[in-house]
């Protein structure tokens, strides 16, 4: 044990002079007093042996009892092997790598972000020029972040996604289960690429096995079938503008999309052609339609009936366009059993004889009408009937070097789709959609 040499009283007495002074105080512990010129101020040596050497330990300590009891601690560590001045290294190291670990794991905790505000960040950088990007919105909103919305995305697993997707098949939404699994693993290596996590949750996640296949409908009504969509429309209680908006979608070849956010601008009533501009179109690409004497009719029809100056298809207040799937539903809604619809005696007015169509299969239709067609008795070409459905040429080469519009071509083709429409659908006495003299 130490024997203390140093009383209170001559502590407390010790004075700075012109040199350093060192104390002891016993067992190893002085009391070293800088010079005046350096300040005069106290502080506490420990000395001691080790393998050998004569070693120095400064102690932290302020005051004479803490540090007898600090030198105390050192000689206990002497005892067990352990050098006083590594210790003090090692635990300095060791602070210093404690208050690192915690520093990063404030970082980390500040940095985590939920799948709210992945999908907002994802939304802002991705998915603003995206066309559906307000289609995206709705079906993150009804069937994603409700149920992973508030957790974090570094927390997110596989199980997370399939819940999502469980729950849409279970309401027998396949398909839009598919769609919505695509676009979460589009927004998750997004955050893989923006250092957010380190891992895709969807990575190993098979979209055909979780969902379905990708399928391709060929549906397109028949001649026949247009002969009898003709009859049927005016019983169907559609609006008069839906009843153009399909004969404009079969005699065009334009997208219901595109159709739905037309304005009375894009029309030149006198040119006959509807320009569709490269915001309205699916692919980009601005598009001119040479309007037919049929699809002008309807286009005129529009006109005098419109309730906007500006839209083709308003919505309710008139301030814009209505909504793209509004046609699509009113359609679907009149080719359903009386039991599941809510309009029970409109349900069936639409059925056709080879089963349930859509708008876009008027699309498809009307393409494959034209291509049986005949303009000055040569078959309209594929090449043509693609510029009238505005399709990108998947051939590299051909989409630089063949950049002609075949203007002349797609009006006639446009001309002679519109004239067999016209033929197919006043075959029936009973309805006529326009009267046209031939010549």
């Amino acid at each position: 044990m130490a024997v203390n040499k140093l009383k209170e009283l001559a502590f407390r007495n010790l004075k700075a002079t012109d040199s350093e002074q060192l104390v002891t105080d016993g067992g190893g512990l002085f009391v070293r007093i800088r010079p005046v010129s350096k300040g005069g101020g106290v502080s506490f040596r420990f000395t001691y042996r080790f393998e050998g050497k004569q070693k120095w330990a400064d102690l932290k300590a302020k005051n004479l009892p803490d540090a007898r009891a600090e030198r105390d601690a050192y000689k206990k560590l002497l005892k067990t092997g352990v050098d006083p001045n590594l210790e003090k290294k090692l635990e300095k190291e060791r602070n210093r790598q404690q208050q690192l670990e915690e520093h990063e794991a404030l970082t980390k905790l500040k940095a985590r972000v939920t799948v709210n505000d992945l999908f907002t960040r994802w939304h802002d950088t991705d998915l603003l020029k995206r066309k559906d990007i307000k289609e995206i919105i709705r079906m993150f909103e009804k069937d994603v972040l409700p149920i992973m919305g508030s957790f974090f995305v570094e927390d997110i697993r596989k199980g997370h996604v399939t819940q999502v997707v469980d729950i849409m098949k279970q309401r027998d939404a396949v398909h839009t289960a598919r769609n919505i699994l695509k676009l979460m693993r589009q927004m998750f290596r997004f955050a893989v690429d923006r250092d957010i996590i380190e891992f895709d949750p969807t990575a190993s996640l098979s979209v055909v096995r979780l969902t379905t296949a990708p399928t391709e409908r060929e549906r397109t009504l028949s001649e026949v079938e247009i002969r009898a969509l003709a009859r049927q429309l005016p019983d169907a209680n559609l609006l008069k503008s839906t009843e153009c908006a399909i004969w404009i979608a079969l005699s065009t070849l334009c997208r219901i999309g595109e159709l739905s956010k037309a304005q009375f601008s894009h029309i030149d009533f006198e040119a006959k052609t509807w320009k569709i501009p490269e915001e309205n179109s699916k692919n980009g690409k601005a598009h001119t339609i040479y309007l037919s004497d049929f699809a002008l009719a309807q286009f005129k029809l529009l006109k005098q009936i419109a309730k906007s100056d500006i839209w083709i298809f308003p919505n309710r207040d008139n301030s814009s366009h209505v909504c793209e799937k509004s046609i699509t539903i009113q359609i679907r809604g009149r080719q359903t059993t009386a039991l599941l619809s809510h309009r029970a005696k409109d349900s069936q007015a639409l059925m056709l004889a080879d089963g349930n169509w859509t708008p876009h299969d008027l699309r498809r239709t009307g393409a494959t009408l034209m291509g049986k067609l005949y303009v000055r008795g040569v078959r309209i070409q594929g090449d043509v009937i693609e510029k009238c459905l505005n399709h990108t040429e998947e051939n590299k080469v051909k989409r630089i070097y063949q950049r002609q519009g075949l203007e002349e071509e797609q009006t006639e083709a446009w001309q002679a789709l519109g004239e067999k429409l016209n033929l197919l659908v006043n075959m029936d006495a009973t309805n006529v959609v326009m009267l046209r003299q031939h010549s």
